[in-house]
């Protein structure tokens, strides 16, 4: 038996309300119909604010930055360019985020922590976020340290599988998870719809799960870990995907994403539940990563869950759009922190990714 012992989230300091992004990036555009469409798109994202390590469109700064040239146009930086924000940033914050989940975590301390995990798929270095991680804590060399790179928004669940899994083999096993993703990085000076829809939702976040074996601490909110699914709707395998260019990523995000994983959901989720003592009516609550206004809305409908049960998803939405990996575990943290959720609460959480791969856990709440 595995528990999610802590969840800690962290977002960079630099925020932009999502009306003023849409004036910003729909003025860049060379056509007036196109503008009015990319100012129709961030108004009815779902989104309110989200966080980026890029400064550049604040109204208070002036001259060069990563997207804006010397003379104040806009500029197409390198995917070096890019990779070296990434770099200069994830070395700040994912340091924090480490010491910071250790810290709030009852009864572990860093000496406990034997396996440390990292995601991310928006930039790379190495040596990478894993010694990051055993360098802010001061962890042994010796811990085992592995990292999953560009699996994309579904990936903190193969991440919580395999802390599941050190805990299972070993009761003494303590892992760290940490997902730091800089999706604004990527931003796309172009008008097509791929790029509208995924400058309109990507923001910047990180997230980290301590994993133990040892029971949680009286008082202490944890998640007992259930079971995990996954799936393929290889129908929607061209709908979602992205590639490495000269200038950032390259990202396909198609509006049938939504009708596609709608279409799927349930047959899906009772597949998850087969052979299980539960039920999809046992869950109390749906963590589902909120990879826009289109898709929970479909999962809501598909699976015909009350407003309650997912609103979670819709105020991590508003509050920071989609940072990828980071999402789901930032659900999960809002979930288990309300007043309302009760000792043994079943969670279903799920998110989506290129494949198009659909991968779930069920949670429950402890509660002492």
């Amino acid at each position: 038996m595995a528990f999610i012992r802590h969840l800690e989230t962290l977002v960079p300091e630099i925020s932009y309300p999502q009306d003023l992004a849409g004036v910003i990036l729909s003025s860049r555009s060379e056509s007036d119909r196109t503008g009015r469409y990319i100012r129709k798109v961030y108004a009815e994202s779902g989104i309110a604010q989200r966080h980026s390590v890029v400064p550049d469109f604040l109204q208070s700064e002036s001259g060069p930055g990563l997207f804006i040239a010397e003379d104040g146009s806009p500029r197409e930086p390198t995917t070096g360019e890019r990779n070296d924000v990434y770099v200069r940033e994830a070395k700040k914050l994912i340091p924090e985020i480490a010491r910071n989940a250790v810290a709030n975590c009852e009864g572990i301390e860093a000496s406990d922590i034997t396996h440390v995990i990292t995601v991310s798929c928006t930039g790379f270095f190495n040596p990478g976020p894993d010694l990051l991680v055993i360098d802010a804590l001061d962890l042994s060399p010796k811990v085992q340290r592995y990292h999953l790179g560009f699996m994309g928004c579904y990936a903190a669940f193969p991440a919580l599988k395999m802390a599941s899994q050190f805990c299972d083999l070993d009761e003494s096993a303590t892992v760290i998870v940490v997902c730091l993703e800089l999706c604004s990085i990527h931003l796309q000076n172009k008008d097509d719809l791929d790029s509208i829809v995924a400058n309109s939702v990507f923001a910047d976040g990180a997230a980290a799960a301590i994993v133990s074996a040892r029971s949680p601490a009286k008082g202490q909110r944890a998640y007992r870990i259930n079971q995990f699914a996954c799936n393929l709707a290889r129908e929607g395998i061209e709908d979602m995907a992205w590639d490495i260019g000269d200038h950032g990523f390259n990202i396909v995000l198609s509006k049938y994403v939504a009708r596609i994983i709608g279409a799927g959901i349930k047959g899906l989720i009772e597949e998850v539940f087969s052979g299980s003592e539960l039920t999809p009516g046992d869950m109390a609550r749906w963590a589902v990563h909120p990879g826009g206004r289109a898709i929970l809305d479909k999962i809501e409908t598909s699976l015909e869950l009350t407003p309650e049960q997912i609103q979670a998803s819709r105020e991590i939405l508003s509050a920071y759009g989609n940072m990828s990996s980071a999402t789901v575990l930032f659900v999960l943290a809002s979930i288990l922190a309300e007043e309302s959720t009760r000792d043994g609460d079943a969670v279903c959480a799920m998110a989506f990714g290129p494949g198009l791969t659909i991968e779930t856990g069920v949670f429950n709440a402890v509660v002492a």
